[in-house]
């Protein structure tokens, strides 16, 4: 039977909790993953982690917190980094920094899993090349993982998909989070790397991305900051599931996930 890996995208504050803490334990009865990677980066009112959240998401189900660059918006940050194991960042920030940006889990199978979180550079702050980084990670993991995927964090579709391209046939997944947005475009590369641009927003729906929507206009039609406010209403889980050939460490299937606010 195929390793399961099941990705669930942004969770956006307390809807976003109370979305997954809903939804993913009948996920997880019903496609039995053998690892459960949920972002965490807007878990904290929209922006960050705190420790309790972290350990709520956990008790849920899930074995890997990735996040991306809002991560740094809760106070704890730094000490969450380094004590929470589960919970890494993205990869490519330039040293030193805390936390890391890669980690090996055990799958519930045995299969030895290894999660890299990386961040985008078009129209986000500057880090260091994903794509390099992406390649050092490889060469030193080398035979230490089974099985390896990504959770890309950037703005702009092509720099997920290029990313993916570059890694095709070297892991096993790569999925895109940040947009908040899922998208339509779940497949397997022609190489065998499974790949969806974005796993889309864990959180209100009724918003704008996941922001109360009256705040937001003002934001846009005034051209002035304007507080961001954490909508409340119509929640909703994304995220996709990954079906991978544990001996090859290649991607036979992807499937789109959605429950609530439009999903199932």
């Amino acid at each position: 039977m195929p390793l399961r890996l099941l990705a669930i995208g942004d969770v956006f504050g307390k809807t976003g909790l109370k979305a997954v803490q809903r939804w993913l334990p009948e996920l997880i009865d019903e496609f039995d993953p053998g690892l459960v990677i949920v972002n965490v980066e807007n878990l904290h009112n929209g922006r960050g982690v705190d420790p309790a959240g972290a350990r709520d998401v956990l008790d849920a189900g899930a074995d890997c917190l990735s996040s991306g660059n809002h991560i740094w918006g809760h106070r704890s940050h730094e000490k969450l980094l380094e004590t929470q194991e589960a919970l890494i960042r993205p990869a490519n920030y330039p040293d030193p920094c805390p936390g890391r940006g890669v980690v090996v889990l055990d799958s519930r199978q045995g299969a030895r899993v290894a999660v890299i979180n990386l961040l985008g550079r078009v129209f986000m702050p500057p880090v260091d090349d994903p794509f390099l980084v992406a390649d050092e990670i490889l060469r030193e993991l080398g035979k230490r993982a089974d099985v390896i995927v990504v959770d890309m964090h950037a703005e702009a579709s092509s720099e997920k998909l290029a990313l993916a391209r570059h890694l095709d046939g070297r892991v096993a997944a790569v999925f895109g989070t940040h947009t908040h947005v899922q998208s339509a475009d779940a497949r397997v590369l022609p190489r065998g790397t499974g790949f969806i641009t974005d796993l889309g927003m864990t959180g209100p729906y009724d918003s704008i991305i996941g922001m109360d929507s009256e705040t937001a206009l003002r934001r846009f039609r005034s051209a002035r900051p304007v507080r961001g406010l954490p909508a409340s209403e119509d929640p909703g889980l994304r995220g996709a599931l990954f079906e991978v050939d544990e001996r090859s460490g290649r991607c036979l299937r992807v499937e789109r996930v959605a429950r609530g606010a439009g999903g199932k």
